[in-house]
């Protein structure tokens, strides 16, 4: 039976990359020298650390420009709020979802479900496996969930036959 994947990837490597293009261009900026500004990355989380509130919301009017020209899609982006370090320093959390969250995946299912298309949908882990009969049926259901859900990354991939 054919069958599709639907997940949530983000490339860590275009994601190291746009975030070590945007630290070369805070150190580079006139309004950034003296300051100790900077953006980390650990894992999928990445962390910028700045002398104001200001210099936050500029590092991050540079970093969603390189991360949308590396192709990454800044909506898998969740912001922290921000937080003072002690003394004048600030610091804000940006995490990157990455797969596909349990709650969404019940909605997922729930909303192939409720189209009654001759489809199956089940959770795999941090994605959604959906099968069904046709490739015709298949696509309908990658159209209705493009449709739907479009406040959400999501890439729709491993078509098998």
């Amino acid at each position: 039976m054919p069958s599709f994947d639907i997940s949530s990837e983000v490339d860590m490597v275009a994601l190291r990359n746009a975030m070590e293009s945007a630290n070369r261009k805070i150190t580079n900026r006139y309004d950034f020298k003296g300051s100790s500004a900077s953006i980390e990355l650990t894992d999928t989380l990445l962390t910028l650390h700045a002398d104001s509130d200001f210099q936050i919301e500029q590092m991050i009017a540079i970093l969603l420009p390189e991360m949308t020209a590396k192709k990454i899609d800044v909506r898998c982006l969740d912001q922290g709020a921000i937080q003072k370090v002690g003394g004048n320093k600030v610091k804000q959390e940006i995490r990157v979802k990455v797969g596909v969250e349990q709650e969404l995946a019940k909605k997922i299912v729930r909303l192939i479900k409720d189209a009654k298309l001759k489809t199956q949908a089940s959770i795999q882990g941090d994605s959604v496996r959906v099968t069904g009969k046709k490739r015709d049926d298949l696509q309908d259901c990658i159209t209705l969930v493009r449709k739907e859900m479009s406040d959400y990354p999501l890439q729709y991939g491993n078509f098998r036959d």
